[in-house]
C-alpha cells in the first residue's frame, strides 16, 4: 500500500496514511473525510542513479561527503 500526505480541511491536522487508491482516507484526529492530499518528496531514488543537490561541490574539488552527487575520480 502507499504512503500519502493528507491535511485535513476541518482540523487542520496533516497526517501520513497508508491507503489504497480505492479507499477514501479518514482524519486520525477527528475522523472527517474532507482531506486534501498533499505533494510530498519522493523518499527514494532510481536503481543505480545518484543523488544531484546543490550543495554539491563544483567539479574541479573532490566531493563533499559520501552519498555526494559524484563519485570521487
Amino acid at each position: 500500500m502507499p504512503l500519502f500526505e493528507y491535511r485535513c480541511e476541518a482540523c487542520g491536522q496533516d497526517a501520513e496514511l497508508l491507503i489504497r487508491e480505492s479507499d477514501r482516507p479518514v482524519c486520525p484526529q477527528c475522523g472527517s473525510k474532507h482531506l486534501q492530499r498533499l505533494l510530498s518528496a519522493a523518499s527514494g531514488r532510481p536503481h543505480g542513479l545518484l543523488p544531484i543537490s546543490p550543495a554539491c561541490p563544483p567539479s574541479n574539488v573532490p566531493p563533499c561527503r559520501p552519498g555526494c552527487c559524484r563519485l570521487p575520480g
